[in-house]
């Protein structure tokens, strides 16, 4: 059964925001998902899954999966996809966000019903993330040439070169959210970060 922290009332004005880890196979071994209010960006909830055995194989970040917390499930794909799904249901979520989408939207082909938006099409440009220096190399479109990771954008918001990602699914999507939240817009804004 999910195991999550519930935090706020249930309405249909939420979007989730989804990060997966991949094992040396390329294939998933934890989700980590926040809910978030679609107006105020703010976190509502959260699920941790790790996914069994594909985790087993291990991964680049399998020392960061946290196998002891308390708010991690362990379950095979089809139960944790499931449940996530049921889960998202009860909030209305129907937007998926991710930074990178196509990585995580490839790899959770089950998902392919939702709404899927691209977090870094917005903190990559310059037009949309006021927190790209203007020392910063772009392309004619506003692209920044490199540096446009999670790490390297959440840095260029918070000052902090000292600060790491962490490369655990559940985490690394509140950074993700932490992002959105920065940047600033609203939701309508990220139409033009829609994937199919």
């Amino acid at each position: 059964m999910v195991k999550y922290t519930q935090i706020a009332e249930h309405s249909k004005d939420k979007f989730a925001v989804i990060d997966t880890e991949t094992n040396w196979n390329d294939e998933v071994m934890s989700i980590g998902v926040i809910i978030a209010d679609s107006e105020t960006k703010e976190a509502l909830d959260s699920a941790y899954y790790i996914i069994d055995p594909e985790y087993r194989v291990g991964g680049m970040y399998s020392n960061e999966l946290r196998l002891d917390e308390d708010m991690v499930c362990i379950a095979g794909r089809t139960q944790a996809l499931k449940e996530i799904k049921e889960w998202l249901g009860t909030y209305g979520v129907r937007k998926l966000f991710a930074y990178n989408a196509h990585f995580d939207k490839k790899h959770l082909p089950e998902y392919s019903e939702y709404e899927w938006y691209d977090i870094m099409r917005l903190a990559a440009y310059r037009q949309y993330n006021r927190a790209i220096p203007d020392s910063a190399e772009c392309f004619k479109t506003g692209r920044l040439k490199w540096g446009y990771g999670v790490e390297s954008v959440l840095r260029m918001f918070i000052k902090d070169k000292g600060y790491s990602e962490t490369h655990n699914a559940v985490l690394d999507a509140q950074d993700e959210l932490k992002i959105m939240q920065l940047l600033g817009w609203e939701l309508r804004e990220y139409d033009i970060a829609f994937i199919s």
